[in-house]
């Protein structure tokens, strides 16, 4: 059990964690902990059924092996919620991971990260926001905890790498 932090009910979704003193910018808030299992465990623990709209957050991907299931032998950090607009941020060390804080946070405040889930470059951003929506109320929220799919190039939109190749080709001469 982390003395800094306590879980309680949260304005946002369900139970969220809450800083018990200041804590400064920088600092290692917690680790997320569980059961360190492979994708393919995870699909069979906990398979994603889009029809009843649930999707289990206790699971993080670590990498492309690795998956740590917070419902089995997970602390308190399974608990925190997503911010489009954060005061932590993850950080993957030796296949490790731990929720840093980005900005001083002042006691009482809740802990909060962003979880950009990666999805099927095949869903819109409407698909991402009824599938995955976000209610963290941030000026800057995005309405979904998924990462944003990647415009398609247009002509009107044209693929920003091309154009960025263009302008260094033109620096270059």
């Amino acid at each position: 059990m982390n003395p800094d932090i306590v879980v309680r009910r949260s304005r946002i979704q369900g139970r969220g964690v809450f800083a018990r003193r200041d804590i400064a910018s920088g600092t290692r808030v917690v680790e997320y902990t569980g059961a360190r299992i492979s994708h393919d465990e995870a699909d069979r623990r906990h398979p994603d059924d889009d029809d009843d709209g649930k999707h289990h957050t206790f699971l993080f991907a670590v990498d492309d092996r690795l998956v740590i299931d917070a419902t089995t032998g997970g602390n308190e950090s399974r608990f925190i919620n997503h911010s489009c607009d954060p005061n932590c941020e993850i950080v993957i060390t030796r296949r490790r991971v731990f929720v840093d804080a980005l900005r001083d946070i002042v006691k009482g405040e809740e802990i909060l990260y962003d979880y950009w889930y990666m999805t099927d470059e095949t869903y819109t951003l409407d698909d991402l926001r009824k599938i995955y929506p976000c209610r963290c109320g941030a000026p800057t929220c995005r309405g979904t905890l998924a990462r944003p799919p990647r415009r398609r190039p247009t002509k009107s939109n044209p693929d920003p790498t091309k154009s960025k190749k263009k302008a260094q080709a033109a620096a270059a001469r």
